[in-house]
């Protein structure tokens, strides 16, 4: 079962929720049939559990919306990007969930 604190996107509240936020964002850009992102998921609803208030974790299925994965070059998911003060600060491509703790703790 996905974490209540888990941001669902779309393209159309994109930049009010991640671009605008006061907090830093995770942005995991990922698809239903995609393998890796379901073995991620879990990961990324306890990252978001353990870390409420300090980064927001949020994703945005690139299948039903693909402005932002177009403008960011996401060519390939999962790919995790981080923004802080509305500007992209880092990324994460694939499913490496050392590397997406670092990222997530390096924001908190």
């Amino acid at each position: 079962m996905a974490s209540e604190n888990i941001l669902i996107l779309s393209d159309a509240d994109f930049e009010a929720k991640v671009l605008k936020s006061e907090t830093p964002v995770l942005v995991d850009f990922w698809a239903e049939w995609c393998g890796p992102c379901k073995s991620i998921a879990p990961f990324l609803d306890q990252l978001a559990d353990e870390h409420v208030g300090k980064v927001t974790i949020a994703k945005l299925n690139v299948d039903e919306n693909n402005q932002y994965a177009s403008q960011y070059g996401v060519r390939s998911i999962p790919t995790l990007i981080l923004f802080k003060d509305g500007e992209q600060a880092d990324m994460v491509i694939g499913a490496d969930p050392g590397k997406i703790k670092k990222l997530v703790e390096s924001a908190a």
